[in-house]
């Protein structure tokens, strides 16, 4: 048996799996890359707050409060309970359908259906932002605090606030992000390859699918966080 037929030895098997591995990312550009990097690291912190608040709640002794009275909105001389979280979840669920959409039009280069849809994106993302806002400003002047609340549990305050305001700083991040990409879009910025922030290369429309993924994240994060907070 000659040497060019014999079984490869160890470092050699090595060194393929390795080339295997580089060949495997070879079609992924670096930025798209660390955007799936980042989305990891953020889906452990979300993984770590929802499984303490798991944890919180399992463990007290103390009855935790009823969501739907909780987060039920009077209107009138009626109490409907989770009707604006239903809203707000519409809104935002809403919110990844028109950017699916961005997406598809800026891979045709449809610049300003691209810039309207990033737009039309970005104010459901504010108008949620603008809900919660709300939310939190109603059950503060209900008396709920990170320390404390009337209806039960100490711990469902702080959980609450942490959780909703590290969602809630997340979806704030992606508006500001959205109307940046979404002017670089109207401007032509990615077919001219305007020297700047993410447009230093023309046909850099690569940009607004990063910035989706981004906002399909945190879209994703609010439904484990709706089942769990809302629900439950």
């Amino acid at each position: 048996m000659s040497s060019a037929e014999s079984p490869p030895t160890r470092r050699q098997r090595l060194s393929d799996e390795w080339g295997a591995d580089r060949q495997a990312f070879t079609g992924a550009s670096w930025r798209k890359a660390m955007m799936w990097i980042f989305l990891l690291s953020d889906t452990f912190v979300f993984g770590c707050f929802l499984v303490g608040y798991m944890t919180v709640r399992m463990s007290t002794m103390v009855p935790w409060p009823n969501p739907s009275e909780v987060f039920s909105l009077e209107i009138g001389h009626a109490k409907l309970p989770l009707l604006l979280i239903a809203i707000m979840t519409f809104v935002l669920i809403s919110s990844s359908g028109t950017m699916a959409m961005a997406v598809a039009y800026g891979y045709r280069r449809d610049r300003r259906t691209t810039a309207l849809l990033m737009g039309v994106t970005a104010l459901l993302g504010a108008t949620f932002v603008g809900m919660q806002a709300f939310e939190w400003t109603k059950l503060i002047r209900e008396g709920v605090r990170p320390w404390s609340n009337p209806w039960g549990a100490h711990q469902f305050g702080s959980t609450f606030f942490m959780i909703t305001g590290f969602h809630g700083t997340h979806v704030t991040i992606g508006v500001i992000v959205l109307l940046i990409i979404a002017r670089k879009v109207w401007r032509g910025d990615f077919d001219t390859g305007r020297r700047g922030f993410f447009t230093s290369q023309r046909g850099r429309y690569e940009n607004v699918e990063i910035v989706g993924l981004y906002w399909h994240f945190v879209d994703l994060v609010w439904v484990f966080i709706f089942a769990l907070f809302y629900l439950w």
